[in-house]
Formats: C-alpha cells, structure tokens, sequence
C-alpha cells in the first residue's frame, strides 16, 4: 500500500514538471497601466515645468501619492489650471527672478508637486494645507476652494505654505544657526500650538509670528520666512505693533537670524524676495487662466 501512494506522488510530480515544461510563459504582462488622453493642461505642464524646471505636476488623484489617514477627493480640473498656472507665476518665476537663473529652483524644489482637492483635518480639528515629503513632493491641499480674485486667501491657504515647505528643504540642506534654537527656548509648545493659542493675536506678544511657529523651532524659523515674504511691509509692521515691546524684540532677534541665514547661505535677500512676491501678486487681477 505504501509503495502504491509512493508511485502515485511521484506520478503526479512528473505530471506536474512535464506540464510546466511544456508551458511557456508569456512575456505580456496581464497588468495593464491605465490609459489617459493628454490634454492640453497636460502640455502646459510638460512645457512649463517638466521642461523648464525637471518638475512634474498630478493633478488627478492617485492612491499611491494621497495619505489615507483622510478623506480626500480629487481636484477640479479647473481649478488645478489655475492654481498651477499660480504656483509658476507667484513661486517659480519669483525664484527665477531673484535667482537671476532656473537653476535654484530646478536644483533645490520638490521634483513634484500634488494637487487635492479637499482639505486635510487632524484629529485635533486643525486643517493641513500642505505638505513637504522629504524634499521630494509637495501636496497642496484644499484646491477646490480655490478663488483667483481673494490674493489674501491665496496667500494663506496656498503660497504662504508653498514658501514654508521650500524653507523646510533649504535649511534641512543647509542647516541654520543654533543661536535660533535659544531665543524662544522652552516656550515651543509641540501638538498643542493650537490650544495655547487662539489667534495671532495671541501668539504675537510671547515672540511667534503665528500660533503654529510655537509647535516646533523648525517650525518657526520657515513661519517667519513665509509670513514674511507674503506679508506688506506696513502688514508685517503691523503684527509688530500687536507683539508690544517684549514680543517684538524676540520677533525682531529671530528674523535677524532669518535674514541673514537666507543672504549669507542662499544669496537670497528675503526684502527683495518679498518685493518681487509683491510685484507679481498685483499682476494676478489682469492674469489670463485661459492661456495654456
């Protein structure tokens, strides 16, 4: 009986190798990409970014790049155009003329950027309006809201955060001054930034430029960079007033660091940064979304 069950295995077995022999597997992959008609937006990004810049734009969503942790949808075609057409116009082209060249952004930005439509909320109840993933992609959310006439609300929502993000990357490429670290000491107040405080209002008197520049020192160092460069010079005088004598000497101490971290490090002077910032912001009124 034993022997029986040995010579039926090894029947099969050869039945199973003879199989297999004979049985070529095919060099078409059963996996197939899924097929998208390039449009012309399509274009318009292969010119205007992949080409000049070596930096690809997604629009539609696409499970791999989007963070599960949140309820997302996609963003408007519309919308995407113009927010895109925006971020070359108010972040790139500002680089480039500050720069003099392509070449600082082409070297040091993100090599992608990611578009979505909804916001982002933390269980805390605040809103993520963007994202830097290890210098590689920055996620801009929230882009269905977008409205081309409100130059305040496209400062807050989109670019002031597109400019905190690329600050995240030069000064994790090129690290600044530890005397930053002293200023505000203690006083960061990680995940509950928040809660300590309301408002600008609030955070202004203790030294931080916004209530989330009190999280993290990191944090503040690219607050003050962003807030800076989107700010006018009456705006950021402004907040120094509501700071008082202690919040703004503190205010004052830090952007010194800033400033000339950005000169001495980037060769990027932030007054001039703004100026330009500034310059194309007042062009947006007359900007045709229709032309790519």
């Amino acid at each position: 009986m034993k022997k029986n069950i040995i010579y039926l295995l090894l029947m099969l077995v050869g039945v199973s190798f003879s199989a297999c022999s004979e049985d070529d597997l095919s060099s078409t992959s059963v996996i197939k990409d899924s097929q998208q008609t390039e449009n012309g937006f399509d274009r318009w990004i292969a010119a205007n970014l992949v080409n000049d810049y070596n930096i690809d734009l997604k629009y539609r969503m696409e499970d791999i790049l989007s963070d599960r942790n949140y309820n997302l949808v996609p963003a408007d075609f519309k919308k995407a155009t113009q927010l895109a057409q925006l971020v070359k116009f108010l972040c790139l082209d500002v680089y480039d003329e500050v720069t003099g060249s392509t070449e600082f952004i082409r070297s040091y930005f993100p090599k992608m950027i990611h578009f979505v439509g909804s916001p982002a909320y933390r269980n805390n109840g605040t809103m993520i309006l963007g994202t830097a993933e290890g210098g590689l992609m920055i996620t801009l959310y929230n882009v269905n809201d977008i409205d081309v006439t409100d130059v305040s609300a496209l400062n807050y929502y989109y670019f002031k955060t597109i400019h905190h993000e690329f600050a995240h990357i030069l000064h994790q490429t090129k690290p600044y001054s530890t005397d930053f670290n002293e200023i505000s000491g203690g006083d960061y107040v990680k995940d509950s930034w928040n809660t300590t405080y309301s408002s600008e209002d609030e955070s202004l008197p203790y030294g931080f430029i916004s209530p989330y520049s009190s999280s993290a020192v990191d944090e503040d160092f690219v607050e003050l960079i962003s807030i800076y460069v989107t700010n006018t010079a009456e705006e950021w005088e402004n907040k120094m007033k509501k700071a008082g004598t202690n919040g703004r000497t503190t205010l004052e101490t830090k952007f010194e660091i800033v400033y000339n971290y950005m000169l001495t490090s980037w060769n990027i002077d932030l007054n001039k940064l703004r100026d330009t910032v500034l310059q194309h912001e007042s062009k947006v009124k007359d900007f045709n979304f229709d032309n790519f």
